[in-house]
């Protein structure tokens, strides 16, 4: 039982980084009916912008995840929304779609021709120590994640629900045409969203690149699990995503310690397909129709 709750903690603290890549999936659906699939190349951005804070400017990594948040927001909120998905999502979903594996595959070879292939060491945001509560082993590195994971949802939660701007938001992502007739700005929120989709982002990369390391592919693992994450739990849904991103980070961990290693990265997968097949719109989220 021990050996079930530890390998449980540390599957929320995992599954935490899932939530908040699959949150800004959502955020983009919800909001501009487009899926980004270079979502996994922007974790892996903004952590070579904190190695540059670091190494070229001399930077600590506190000043230098500040950089790499205004510079997610310059480039992977409002350069990608303007530069990428304005002029191609006239055309169709089709060639968003497209433009979006283009920009992924792009990116990561952009990386290993201008930085190297090789992963680069990531210091550790938590100090390497071990509490010892109730029998469980749980590292400060786990609780620190869950405990940054938590604030930074808990704060997405509080600016959509709890603010004017986030209930533009919300009414934007409802519906954009009665959202434009009201009055409110639909660029503006929808340039929002693809700002939070950078800063979550962000901190995915700052919380996952210690123990993945700064690699030009660190993302391609993390992007899909995270997609997959975001329908498990309702595509539509902020608090579905944050539920699948859990369940895939909590199964993962129980599969590769009961079942096998090789089993870990396949546990998305099935559960995808095994939630698809009984609940297309995940299990927390709702029907929906839309135009096309």
């Amino acid at each position: 039982m021990t050996d079930f709750l530890q390998l449980t903690f540390s599957g929320l603290a995992v599954g935490a980084i899932y939530a908040l890549v699959a949150i800004g999936f959502t955020l983009l659906w919800q909001t501009s009916g487009t899926i980004n699939f270079a979502q996994g190349e922007f974790v892996m951005l903004p952590a070579f912008f904190m190695l540059a804070g670091l190494r070229l400017f001399g930077l600590g990594l506190a000043p230098a995840f500040v950089l790499a948040i205004g510079v997610s927001l310059v480039l992977q909120g409002a350069g990608y929304k303007r530069g990428v998905v304005d002029p191609m999502l006239k055309h169709g979903v089709l060639p968003m779609v497209v433009a979006s594996l283009g920009l992924s595959i792009a990116l990561k070879n952009i990386v290993k021709a201008t930085v190297s292939a090789e992963a680069q060491a990531f210091p550790s945001v938590f100090p390497d120590q071990v509490f010892h509560i109730a029998g469980i082993t749980v590292t400060l590195a786990d609780l620190g994640t869950l405990v940054v994971a938590a604030v930074v949802i808990g704060a997405l939660w509080l600016l959509l629900n709890r603010t004017l701007t986030g209930q533009a938001m919300q009414a934007v992502a409802q519906n954009r045409d009665t959202a434009a007739v009201l009055g409110i700005d639909v660029q503006r929120m929808v340039l929002y969203a693809f700002c939070a989709n950078a800063a979550l982002a962000a901190v995915a990369a700052l919380l996952v690149t210690p123990a993945y390391l700064a690699k030009f592919d660190m993302g391609d693992s993390l992007g899909t699990k995270a997609f997959f994450a975001a329908i498990i739990g309702g595509f539509n849904q902020v608090q579905g995503a944050l539920l699948g991103g859990l369940l895939v980070g909590v199964l993962e961990n129980l599969a590769a310690a009961y079942i096998s290693p090789a089993y870990k990265d396949a546990i998305a997968l099935v559960l995808f397909c095994g939630v698809i097949l009984v609940k297309p719109e995940g299990l927390l989220g709702k029907q929906e129709a839309r135009k096309v």
